[in-house]
């Protein structure tokens, strides 16, 4: 198996009449995804696509948008999905970097943008039926393996976002890893609430259609829609960013009182799922297994804690996920020893291909593995020590460390003790510079309850649980943080 529609073809032999993805009240069999899909790649030979050639997608989540990403990879295309809610100039960027020659949206969709952001590109919609009927006796021929699959393109949160382009063998491996730690099973009923244009939404298809599960597609982000589709779909596994799972525990949110004995597991990442949140999940969700993942975009996934390590390793980021090697370096590139601070570095079959159209970008991040051992790694610029047990703790980001009073203060580690007031919704950390301290913490945060709020009471919480140079100098209050396009909080834009 070296391409990603191999797995789709397998499942069609295995379990073709099974539904595999649900899109409201409307359905997808495997069988009926791969004569849609098979369809839409003859579509797009005839218009002239060409294994290598860039396709995009400016879709919302919907069936479409599945048949348009197995689409373009039967065609031999590469997919370019673009985040529902960009806008016009972000779209624009993709869409000339990637050197997309056609584009999949609807009328809908391009509505509110401008002629310029999409120019002279090619659009076509995605119809169903007509895909399904066309069919095609045979495949674009393509090598699959480690030749592109997908570019996706990082939220810019500083600078213009860059392609990272990701192989069918890495996509494969994601899938593979990813099913076999979560334990995934053919029964499991997923709830889809991430963007397939983020790493950690879309390997959510890949697992399902690999394992035969089922996929259900939801667009809103409210939390009494996602408790809702919780229970009436009897959904068993659930995805999600600290931002989701702050929001599903919040006062107004139906989930702390709604049972849902069928959520079988739940996993984070794309941040920090703060212990004392964790611990509220587990006393509202018992039965839940609780995940925790650490992943970069590089590399996809990287390490995991199992669910039965939480009570005894609260604060760690896990150990190394099947199939890869996770080391700790130091700035010479040699291993650090236990409980030394150093940069991980991921070994293994997820590391992406490089940065689209970037070579000196690439080369400072995809480098030969320190050992001398051949093959590449990449340089997550986290650093983190390891224990004894190879369980690793996340100590902070080499350009987010903030220096103050002579001391390195982790942003990581403020947020964690401000989260432990129970005071607050959400909380940012940076550093502010300071003509005697060399720079300050000042603390943004979204409080649990804004109207009795009051700064001093978190300071004075912060005073009992830091030292001096850890307590934030400076508290600002906001209703909401702002967000990158895969709803991480955005800490450049906080910070700008």
């Amino acid at each position: 198996m070296s391409r990603i529609e191999d797995a789709l073809f397998a499942t069609v032999v295995a379990r073709g009449e099974k539904v595999g993805v649900v899109d409201g009240d409307r359905t997808l069999t495997f069988a009926e995804l791969r004569r849609a899909a098979v369809g839409l790649a003859a579509e797009l030979s005839r218009r002239g696509a060409r294994p290598g050639d860039r396709v995009a997608m400016f879709l919302d989540k919907t069936l479409e948008a599945v048949v348009a990403l197995y689409g373009v990879w039967m065609a031999g295309a590469i997919a370019v999905p673009i985040n529902e809610g960009l806008h016009g100039r972000q779209i624009r960027h993709i869409l000339d970097d990637s050197g997309s020659r056609l584009l999949f949206s609807t009328p809908r969709k391009l509505a509110g943008l401008e002629r310029a952001a999409v120019g002279d590109v090619e659009r076509l919609a995605v119809d169903l039926c007509a895909c399904a009927a066309k069919g095609a006796p045979r495949l674009t021929e393509h090598a699959g393996g480690d030749t592109p699959a997908i570019i996706l393109y990082t939220s810019g949160s500083t600078g213009r976002p860059k392609g990272i382009v990701v192989s069918h063998a890495n996509l494969l491996a994601g899938a593979r890893i990813v099913a076999r730690y979560i334990e995934l099973r053919e029964d499991d009923r997923i709830l889809s609430v991430l963007p397939f244009s983020f790493d950690y939404g879309l390997n959510q298809l890949l697992t399902v259609v690999a394992e035969g599960a089922t996929l259900f597609l939801l667009r809103s982000h409210l939390p009494a829609d996602i408790c809702r589709a919780l229970s009436r779909c009897e959904i068993t596994g659930l995805a999600g960013v600290p931002t989701l799972w702050i929001q599903l525990m919040q006062r107004q949110s139906p989930l702390p009182g709604q049972p849902l004995p069928c959520l079988r597991y739940i996993t984070n990442s794309g941040g920090v799922f703060p212990v004392e949140l964790v611990k509220r999940y587990r006393n509202v969700l018992p039965a839940t297994r609780i995940y925790l993942m650490y992943g970069l975009s590089e590399a996809f996934r990287s390490t995991y804690l199992p669910p039965e390590e939480l009570d005894r390793r609260p604060h760690s980021m896990g150990r190394a996920i099947p199939e890869t090697e996770i080391l700790v370096v130091d700035d010479e590139g040699r291993e650090c020893g236990v409980e030394s601070v150093g940069e991980l570095v991921h070994a293994g079959p997820t590391v992406a291909l490089g940065y689209w159209k970037q070579p000196e970008a690439t080369a400072a991040v995809f480098r030969d593995d320190p050992r001398g051992c051949g093959g590449r790694v990449v340089y997550s610029g986290d650093l983190v020590r390891r224990d004894a047990d190879g369980f690793l703790t996340f100590v902070g980001r080499r350009d987010q460390q903030i220096k103050s009073y002579g001391f390195r203060v982790s942003p990581e580690e403020v947020e964690e003790a401000i989260h432990g007031s129970n005071l607050v919704a959400e909380v940012v950390a940076l550093g502010v510079p300071d003509g005697v301290a060399g720079m300050i913490v000042v603390a943004h945060i979204v409080p649990r309850d804004l109207e009795r709020f009051a700064a001093a009471d978190l300071i004075a919480y912060c005073e009992a649980e830091l030292p001096r140079y850890m307590v934030p100098r400076q508290v600002h209050v906001h209703a909401t943080l702002p967000r990158t396009s895969s709803g991480k909080v955005d800490r450049a834009s906080i910070g700008a």
